[in-house]
């Protein structure tokens, strides 16, 4: 019986070899297959052949989240060779949202100018990731400037996203009223968990301690409502704001 597993893994191994020949993956494979047949097998499923297999239409954000992990600087660097080989604006764009995704900000504005230069300048989704990138990279005053033309192109879905960012532009411009009224207005209009927070950090930051302590008091309410998964997702919010408050009142 050991034996038959023991070539039962083998032959997982050598299919996934002869899949890394057909596909022109990288030799290394190989190496990794033969030398440890089961996790390398394991490894080689996750990273290469589940993303080109059917399977991966019906879990496509865990394969993606999975090879993120393994391999991280993966779309980064398949973006890039795409673009060397052909420098469109659709390759372009791909490598921009790539670098943004991966935190390098300031090359990813740099494709980021280029594609608003071109047939994706009024596109709301790459002005808001071009503001975004370069509210994160500390060009407040660029970034505050694609916030409010993007407020002009804004369709609903990116709505609250959209008055988010604005009020984050406005906030790092040192326009505090301004940043405080869009905050304001998305707490109101969306009642969001995140555009409450949102406000309320900024709300006990601007020494509106009482403002900030009666949305972590809504929040705290809604909470006990919540399920276990959107209360895993929530409760940095939470905790965000409680931290914000405590350091308002020991300033």
């Amino acid at each position: 019986m050991p034996i038959f597993g023991l070539g039962l893994h083998f032959l997982v191994a050598i299919f996934f070899a002869v899949h890394a020949l057909r596909t022109h993956r990288n030799m290394y494979w190989l190496i990794i297959l033969f030398s440890a047949p089961i996790l390398g097998s394991i490894v080689y499923f996750i990273v290469e052949y589940l993303p080109d297999s059917r399977m991966n239409r019906g879990i496509g954000k865990a394969a993606a989240g999975a090879i993120s992990l393994l391999d991280p600087e993966r779309e980064v660097r398949e973006a890039r060779a795409a673009f060397d080989l052909s420098p469109s604006a659709q390759n372009r764009l791909r490598l921009a949202k790539a670098l943004f995704a991966r935190g390098q900000t300031h090359e990813s504005i740099q494709h980021f100018d280029a594609c608003l230069g071109g047939p994706f300048g009024k596109d709301p989704e790459i002005l808001y990731a071009a503001a975004s990138a370069k509210l994160q990279d500390g060009a407040a005053v660029d970034a505050l400037k694609l916030a409010l033309t993007l407020r002009n192109n804004t369709p609903d879905y990116l709505a609250e996203r959209a008055m988010l960012l604005l009020a984050q532009a406005h906030e790092a411009t040192g326009d505090k009223e301004a940043a405080g009224n869009e905050y304001a207005e998305a707490a109101q209009r969306f009642a969001s968990v995140e555009a409450r927070a949102r406000y309320a950090v900024f709300a006990a930051g601007s020494n509106n301690i009482g403002v900030a302590k009666q949305l972590l008091q809504e929040l705290m309410h809604s909470e006990r409502h919540w399920s276990s998964q959107v209360r895993s997702t929530n409760r940095p919010f939470l905790q965000q704001v409680e931290k914000a408050i405590l350091s308002a009142e020991r300033s």
